[in-house]
């Protein structure tokens, strides 16, 4: 699990070493080459006939790609627009988004910690956004950053809700469907193509190394590991991403990013902790 965010967090200093591929063109390639890869990995982890399955898998699997499908769209969207530190930070509030969700449409019920978790979170990026507003960030940047979460919380939300009435949801063929629709989506977007023969290598190693490669191991991680472990485990995409950036492309978090992340990621890491330790 460690190696799996590792692998996701090399997106943004990746995408800061493009040429000419900006926007739209950057998440179509990184989902069409999602795709090619998903099309060789599935058939080796669950057979054959999952392509049938995929077929029979009902409305939730559909919703659950069209979830998948916003978190890579917005995700690239976002790191071509926003920085680094900005997008993976916003990005870690996906659990807190969950158990609100949880709460309003499952009715899972909220521990009090989980409460004063959000809270933290929220001033933390109240904070971290709202110093670079006032200096004239754009605001559409922040905006696109948090459907990347919002995705993610709808995408637990449903599959758990199927769970709930015993139509579980089989995530890997889910993130197929997502890449093949966030491709169509920005296809007619991201024509005339740009891009360099140095950007589609880069690309290329975005869609197999970074996204479908990881999420196939992470799906097999989740059988092993307690979802607290997971948790906290994938906390690290955050550190590792933003090291990643600093080192690799120069782009040093500035201290109102640092400041606000390390409230937003320290509350999830000290929440995940004590629930660990309630569950154990």
């Amino acid at each position: 699990m460690v190696v799996v965010t590792l692998m996701w967090s090399i997106a943004g200093v990746v995408t800061r070493h493009l040429e000419q591929a900006r926007s739209f063109e950057v998440t179509f390639w990184r989902s069409f080459f999602t795709v090619l890869c998903l099309l060789v990995i599935l058939p080796l982890f669950h057979g054959r006939d999952v392509f049938h399955r995929m077929r029979n898998g009902g409305l939730t699997l559909w919703v659950s790609g069209l979830c998948w499908c916003g978190m890579f769209t917005f995700f690239m969207l976002a790191i071509t627009v926003n920085s680094v530190a900005n997008v993976l930070v916003t990005m870690s509030i996906a659990p807190l988004l969950t158990a609100l969700a949880a709460r309003v449409f499952i009715g899972y019920r909220i521990a009090r910690r989980t409460w004063i978790t959000i809270l933290i979170a929220g001033a933390g990026i109240g904070y971290m956004y709202g110093s670079q507003i006032s200096h004239g960030v754009s605001l559409v940047g922040t905006l696109v950053a948090l459907c990347i979460p919002i995705s993610g919380a709808a995408n637990w939300t449903v599959t758990q809700l199927a769970h709930s009435k015993g139509h579980d949801v089989d995530l890997v063929p889910a993130v197929l469907i997502g890449a093949v629709l966030s491709s169509l989506l920005t296809l007619p977007l991201a024509y005339p193509f740009q891009a360099s023969t140095h950007d589609m290598v880069l690309l290329a190693g975005l869609g197999v190394v970074q996204l479908a490669i990881p999420s196939a191991l992470s799906v097999l991680c989740a059988r092993v590991l307690k979802a607290p472990e997971v948790s906290l485990l994938c906390l690290l995409e955050v550190i590792f991403g933003i090291l990643l950036a600093w080192i690799g492309a120069n782009e040093v978090p500035g201290p109102n990013v640092l400041a606000g992340g390390t409230l937003v990621i320290g509350a999830l890491a000290i929440n995940e902790s004590i629930g660990w330790r309630d569950r154990r």
